[in-house]
């Protein structure tokens, strides 16, 4: 039998009357019920971040990591029971899912370590004549309660990109979770109470947008931190006011495949970052530019691939790469977009069959620039495939995007490599694999409409905390 799922509030787990069903993106059936916070749960929330805050702000730093580390046993025990809860919310593969899991507790690690290094500076300040005899010292200091606002295709570990860092450093947090895949955040909230993390310093509040937006305009929320889509993202950070802000945004990320490379390698990873989890990742592939003098045979190579190391359909099947898009609706709107371009122009190589929510691996070749499938993020298992004469107008072309979050190239040429590092307008630039490489470690985010400020855990840390001088007379 499905379980029941409650709030956590200040530590406690509370019972509303208002009940969500999550189901199965694949089959339908009934991962949980879930309950969603009214307006009453959601100042509850805030008010016991307010005050948990008190506390947190104080802990120590061996405390901090301490918990921290708590948590990492608490997530390594109930490995079994997230990945089954991420297949089944979010139709994730279980290959996939238990990457997620492991993601998860690296992530939590990575923050207890960054827990007992969160430093500063000692600054001589004598460079002045007026100034002799001082010094200055800095060191950073926890801003407060923290929204979190989390999409739905990565239900753990993106929660815990947010959740970790800012225990870390001494902050409390209220997490929003996606409504297609609440389930996954309040088992990590369980998770971290029985941890012994303070009562108050984590709440998870399912809800609807209407009751969420109080976590934009109350101020006692001192920094929102949202992953999600740039029309959400931006329009939160106009409402935010004094707040801090993070944004996670979208992508349409392109790869470069140049002839010095090893081709056969490029084929097969490409494959995967374009159709892993059916593409729902903020930095899969979506456009592939390729060396005019290989394009011929990277096609064949890459559909090869498809064909061979692409498996599709039960996300339960540790072969499968593409399981369900998330809904019904998203999958009307890829399937509209290749529609699309193929009344265009654009020529299907494979794929652009639809069963369900499941949309079979599509390549497309032809594909004009201003096709809503290669300007706009599709959010699916859809890449586009066109041929370069020049390194440099690939480069252009790449960057011919209102997106800059994560871009590919494939080449040995360390010219290249350096060219393509200071003129692509993105965030991260991935030499020789796909980019949907991401270690949790990374300064991770994006330019242009792809984002704002960075994740990873430091560098979360940095954003979710203010820094602050001392200067000391010492004549």
């Amino acid at each position: 039998m499905a379980q029941n799922y409650r709030l956590l509030v200040n530590g406690k787990w509370v019972e509303t009357e208002e009940k969500v069903a999550i189901l199965s993106p694949y089959d339908g059936r009934l991962v949980g019920k879930v309950c969603r916070a009214n307006e009453k749960k959601m100042e509850a929330a805030i008010a016991a971040a307010a005050g948990a805050f008190e506390k947190t702000r104080r802990l120590p730093a061996y405390e901090r990591s301490a918990m921290l580390l708590a948590i990492v046993r608490g997530l390594k025990e109930a490995r079994r029971d997230l990945v089954k809860t991420i297949v089944g919310e979010a139709g994730k593969p279980i290959t996939y899912a238990k990457g997620e899991v492991e993601r998860c507790i690296l992530t939590f690690t990575i923050a207890a370590e960054e827990a007992n290094r969160i430093g500063g500076e000692m600054i001589p300040l004598d460079i002045s004549p007026t100034a002799a005899g001082r010094t200055g010292i800095t060191r950073r200091f926890p801003l407060g309660p923290i929204a979190a606002i989390t999409p739905f295709n990565f239900p753990l570990n993106l929660v815990a990109h947010k959740v970790a860092p800012a225990l870390a450093a001494g902050n409390t947090v209220i997490v929003r979770p996606a409504s297609q895949t609440p389930i996954s955040s309040l088992i990590l909230g369980r998770i971290c109470t029985e941890a012994g993390v303070p009562k108050g310093a984590i709440n998870i509040v399912p809800s609807s947008v209407e009751v969420a937006q109080k976590l934009v305009t109350d101020e006692r929320i001192k920094k929102i931190t949202f992953t999600g889509s740039d029309a959400v993202g931006w329009g939160l950070k106009n409402r935010c006011g004094k707040k801090k802000i993070t944004l996670e945004l979208g992508g349409n990320a392109a790869v470069i495949v140049h002839g010095d490379c090893d081709l056969d390698f490029a084929a097969q990873r490409i494959a995967i970052g374009s159709f892993a989890y059916a593409g729902q990742v903020c930095i899969s592939v979506q456009r592939i530019y390729v060396e005019e003098s290989i394009f011929a045979s990277f096609r064949r190579k890459f559909l090869k691939a498809i064909r061979e190391n692409v498996g599709v359909g039960d996300p339960r099947k540790g072969t499968t790469v593409v399981g369900p898009i998330i809904d019904s609706g998203s999958a009307d709107r890829i399937m509209e977009w290749i529609a699309e371009a193929k009344k265009g122009g654009a020529r299907v190589l494979c794929g652009g069959r639809r069963e369900g929510n499941i949309i079979q691996p599509t390549v497309l070749a032809n594909v004009g620039p201003r096709m809503k499938i290669s300007c706009r993020e599709a959010f699916g298992p859809v890449v586009t495939l066109s041929p370069y004469s020049d390194f440099d107008e690939a480069l252009k072309e790449a960057n011919d995007s209102v997106y800059g979050l994560q871009a590919g190239v494939f080449t040995r040429d360390i010219r290249r490599i350096y060219r393509a590092f200071c003129q692509l307008d993105v965030g991260g630039v991935i030499i020789n694999d796909y980019p949907t490489f991401r270690v949790d470690n990374m300064p991770y985010g994006g330019v242009k409409n792809s984002g704002f400020g960075r994740e990873g855990v430091r560098y979360a840390i940095e954003e979710m905390t203010e820094l602050k001088l001392l200067v000391l007379n010492m004549s």
